[in-house]
């Protein structure tokens, strides 16, 4: 399938999978989609990723190395479900405060209810706000991390520009997300697999194949490794750098503010 990604100069804003919106409409569209995968998000993880999202964010947590320290901060963007929240305060031995942002309720209601399964109330606390207006001051936080959620924010660069305002000078951002894949014959399988297969298991096991299909669509919008690590240089950050996971299905993001 020959789709062009969009590129370090933008797009996003106006791409909701293959259709073009205009502006200000793909956000409200982007909430639908995960207000109905909400509880049944770690399945669509697994569908996406045929289950490597959960070794792949084990990677980028442990690239992010917390410190096993108290008073250190991260704030998680996109992270409602608090998967990357938990594994990082597991990470710093409980030392981490953990604030998860996410503009979509449905999404932090799954995320409240496993931290108080989990007993870890006391080091998260969730927000409702959107990536491109954070509700903190300057620089507040020791890191910042967002996985599979910067191809959803309309405006990347914007939420890029917050991400460098919130941060610490010394602090870090990191991002995962689906990325192009850089093998051959892996990407051929990929691409097969996300097109026909991933919105067709979704719509049997959730009933609605849509979100799926706009996920799947999304990942071949998003800007290729090199193009999105031009973003994040532009937005300030310094030694910007990334990883690829598996072939580049999935690639981490590295800057910093210095």
């Amino acid at each position: 399938m020959s789709v062009e990604r969009t590129t370090a100069t933008g797009g996003m804003e106006t791409s909701y999978g293959f259709r073009q919106v205009g502006t200000g409409e793909k956000q409200p569209l982007v909430n639908e989609v995960f207000h109905k995968v909400a509880k049944r998000y770690d399945l669509m993880n697994d569908l996406m990723s045929a289950g490597l999202h959960r070794l792949w964010k084990d990677a980028m947590v442990a690239w992010l190395n917390p410190p096993k320290r108290p008073g250190w901060r991260v704030l998680d963007v996109a992270g409602g479900t608090g998967d990357i929240a938990f594994r990082i305060i597991d990470a710093s031995q409980g030392q981490a405060q953990a604030t998860v942002l996410d503009i979509n309720g449905s999404m932090l209601a799954v995320g409240r209810e496993r931290a108080e399964k989990r007993g870890l109330a006391a080091n998260i606390d969730f927000v409702e706000a959107n990536a491109e207006d954070l509700p903190f001051a300057d620089n507040s936080f020791d890191a910042y991390t967002i996985a599979f959620g910067i191809r959803n924010v309309p405006r990347i660069e914007v939420a890029l520009g917050e991400a460098f305002r919130v941060l610490k000078p010394g602090g870090r951002f990191l991002c995962l997300e689906f990325s192009e894949v850089e093998m051959p014959l892996l990407d051929k399988v990929y691409e097969a697999w996300s097109f026909n297969a991933i919105p067709k298991i979704g719509k049997a096991v959730t009933g609605d194949g849509e979100p799926y299909a706009y996920l799947v669509e999304s990942i071949a919008k998003f800007p290729n490794q090199q193009n999105f690590a031009a973003m994040i240089g532009r937005a300030g950050f310094e030694r910007v750098s990334f990883r690829n996971y598996t072939g580049g299905i999935a690639a981490a993001h590295s800057g910093w503010k210095l």
